[in-house]
């Protein structure tokens, strides 16, 4: 047996011969160049996204509602400890474009248990332009009907996760869903004050949650820490991007998943740079103490996790590297 130092590595140039025989007995079966066979017109847009995956008896179903694409400038100042030194490494690590514009997937999970179909967040509805807002497309898709829906469990109230619980006229979009949210959530959209203090450009983020949740204030659930919100879904505090931001673990038999909504925002730098937090965190400094918590948590119990702003489907397992961590987005899964 020869060495792996007397393996052959075929040059590029022998690669392309080959192909270009390969193309020219195509032609000899009557596949030639220029035959109307196979001639498809381009889609110029993407497929509504949707992927599912086990978790013990339960289907999960990542939804794709869009994504949000940020040019550097932008995103430099929506991260105050980022610079466009710091963040240089990073970016050439993890392929960011030469432009230095992140993109932000925004995505959404339906817990399916054969009985109940809960959604966790709703996408951005019409709020973030034409990228975003495929949601609705993405469930139709997925093979579930927006009456189906017996609950949607929100992560906070921000519009990319509660928008698209009403339609352009305002009306309720799940006609027979219960809408279940942290009691600590609602009473921080529900006080005025809240606007107040908002920046200024986030003061629309205000009028939204309020618009957003109005239609379904008499089948509203208000839950505490730790609750248990539906067999196999409880809820997991995680402060700091707002007060009552919250993830979900969804536990069947032996696995386990652990949804973390706005935890993470930007992929390619928040693991190796837990401490760098976003200008929508209402309280960074929790913010980032959270997301070391449950970064930590994640690793050394090995779970399954799942975020809104991960890239799509946003399955992965967390590690340690170094001072920092890493993601690892999980392997594809035969249901």
């Amino acid at each position: 047996m020869s060495s792996p130092s007397n393996i052959q590595i075929p040059s590029r140039r022998a690669l392309l011969k080959v192909a270009a025989g390969g193309a020219a007995a195509i032609g000899i079966g009557g596949w030639a160049a220029g035959s109307a066979f196979g001639k498809v017109p381009l889609a110029a847009q993407q497929a509504p996204g949707f992927y599912r995956r086990k978790v013990g008896d339960l289907e999960v179903t990542a939804l794709l509602d869009g994504t949000l694409t940020f040019d550097q400038g932008t995103i430099l100042a929506l991260v105050p400890k980022a610079s466009a030194d710091s963040v240089k490494p990073l970016n050439d690590k993890y392929f960011v474009p030469a432009s230095g514009a992140v993109t932000l997937a925004i995505n959404a999970y339906v817990v399916n248990s054969g009985d109940k179909t809960i959604l966790i967040d709703t996408g951005s509805a019409d709020k973030f332009g034409p990228t975003a807002g495929g949601l609705p497309l993405a469930l139709t898709a997925a093979g579930f009907d927006p009456a189906s829906v017996d609950m949607v469990v929100l992560t906070h109230a921000h519009p990319d996760h509660a928008a698209g619980l009403i339609d352009a006229k305002g009306a309720a979009v799940f006609p027979n869903a219960e809408v279940v949210l942290s009691e600590t959530e609602s009473k921080y959209w529900a006080d005025a004050g809240t606007r107040t203090r908002l920046p200024d450009s986030q003061k629309g983020f205000f009028d939204i949650a309020g618009a957003s949740l109005k239609p379904y204030a008499a089948r509203t659930r208000l839950i505490a820490n730790a609750a248990d919100v539906a067999p196999g879904i409880s809820s997991i505090a995680l402060p700091g991007h707002t007060p009552g931001h919250t993830g979900y673990r969804i536990s069947s038999g032996d696995q386990q998943l652990l949804i973390f909504g706005d935890a993470v925002h930007i992929v390619e730098w928040m693991f190796e740079k837990p401490d760098w937090t976003m200008a929508f965190d209402v309280d960074p400094e929790t913010a980032a103490a959270t997301r070391k918590q449950l970064f930590d948590m994640a690793a050394s119990d090995r779970i399954l996790v799942a975020g809104m702003h991960m890239p799509f489907p946003g399955f992965g397992h967390i590690g340690r590297e170094g001072n920092g961590y890493r993601f690892v987005p999980a392997a594809w899964a035969p249901l």
